[in-house]
């Protein structure tokens, strides 16, 4: 079972599926593509849980992205070093990532406060 709360304490997690070519000769080469493309779903799914928070003040992440163009760039960094916490392959050699991102440093490479 596949837990989509994506709040976990002081954690923002994401879950990433990613599959890769089944033409592919080597199962490395397929279990590694598929291993790429769940990492960039689950950080698409961060970026897409970040900008929806509201900020103090009532603005929400993507409304203050949209007139900072800095902060839209911390937001990328932060997210491209979210922490891996599980990788799992599956039968037919896709796989499945669980991403999390502390919220304490996103805040403080964002230099905002959540709500």
């Amino acid at each position: 079972m596949i837990n989509q709360k994506p709040a976990q304490s002081g954690y923002i997690e994401a879950i990433g599926i990613g599959a890769s070519d089944p033409s592919l000769t080597s199962d490395t080469q397929r279990k590694s593509l598929a291993r790429d493309a769940a990492i960039v779903k689950a950080q698409y799914e961060l970026l897409s849980m970040i900008k929806g928070v509201t900020l103090e003040g009532g603005v929400t992440v993507n409304r203050a992205i949209e007139t900072d163009s800095k902060l839209e760039a911390r937001v990328n960094d932060a997210i491209k070093g979210a922490e891996i916490l599980k990788t799992e392959f599956t039968s037919d050699n896709g796989c499945v990532v669980t991403m999390r991102l502390p919220k304490a440093r996103l805040e403080q490479m964002m230099g905002v406060k959540f709500q």
